[in-house]
């Protein structure tokens, strides 16, 4: 459990790979960006003909992860229905694809995450209770970045290096620019410093990254030359009018998507790209 960005994927990948499972499948399958109406037939495969569009059998992710481990990220954006299945294969390890009847046994350890308050959800049923409690045996709570700044140091040098090895550049901070960075309170945490890192050492012509090469939001309110550049105006535009309409469909991704005029996946991009929280 932890907002968008904090790292809850590199915990869930380090499970596996810490685990007697390591040399088995590690599937990982974003709930959020599963196409609408398709998610049962992408986590438990479909066969011939059980739909418009099914000319084939296709096994699904949990098929795939046999014997290994299954990371359902946001698992609150999941369908009722695919919750209640999901629910079935932790009881009873077992289930049909769509459009089949014969019964399929997995062995598949699930880590699940979410960024929202399940409880919460629980309480509106927009999740199921018994899910929600067959879930929860071993909680793993990921703190915010602002609530660890000891993190951000290392976590600098470790996208310095990512970035700039890349690039074939060796490029490092002003300690003006490092304060900057600490201070500032990261709502899209790990992902939104891996970003600006990113950006800062691609847009440097030089070694050093000053004060003034820094992304105009972290300037404490004021404009730099470089934050008034029309790309960054664009952006800060988009990022704003995306929350406006989340917040209108009270964190309704489908229905955000729809007011927009983009699918739900591309909403899901943009709102990992701005650290936008549901």
């Amino acid at each position: 459990m932890g907002e968008s960005g904090t790292g809850k994927e590199l915990v869930a990948t380090t499970i596996h790979y810490q685990s007697k499972r390591k040399d088995k499948p590690l599937v990982k399958v974003n709930c959020a960006a599963l196409p609408d109406g398709l998610s049962e037939s992408e986590l438990f495969g479909h066969e011939k003909g059980a739909f418009t569009g099914a000319v084939r059998r296709k096994p699904g992710r949990f098929e795939a992860a046999d014997g290994g481990t299954i990371f359902l990220d946001e698992i609150a954006d999941l369908p009722l229905p695919s919750q209640a299945r999901i629910l079935r294969v932790l009881q009873e390890r077992q289930f049909e694809r769509v459009g089949g009847t014969t019964t399929l046994t997995v062995d598949v350890r699930i880590i699940a995450a979410t960024n929202r308050a399940l409880e919460e959800d629980v309480a509106a049923g927009r999740f199921r209770e018994d899910l929600f409690y067959r879930l929860n045996v071993i909680p793993i709570s990921m703190p915010p970045l602002r609530q660890r700044r000891e993190d951000i140091p290392p976590l600098i040098e470790f996208f310095l290096d990512k970035y700039g090895s890349g690039l074939a550049k060796n490029i490092r901070f002003t300690p003006e620019a490092i304060d900057l960075l600490l201070a500032y309170d990261y709502p899209g945490n790990v992902r939104e410093l891996g970003n600006i890192v990113e950006r800062c050492v691609t847009l440097s012509s030089t070694g050093t990254i000053g004060k003034d090469d820094m992304p105009y939001f972290m300037m404490d309110g004021k404009l730099s030359g470089k934050g008034l550049r029309l790309s960054d105006v664009a952006s800060d535009a988009e990022r704003n009018h995306i929350i406006k309409v989340l917040k209108t469909t009270l964190g309704n991704k489908t229905k955000a998507a729809e007011m927009l005029g983009i699918s739900r996946k591309t909403l899901w991009e943009k709102m990992n790209a701005y650290g936008i929280q549901a």
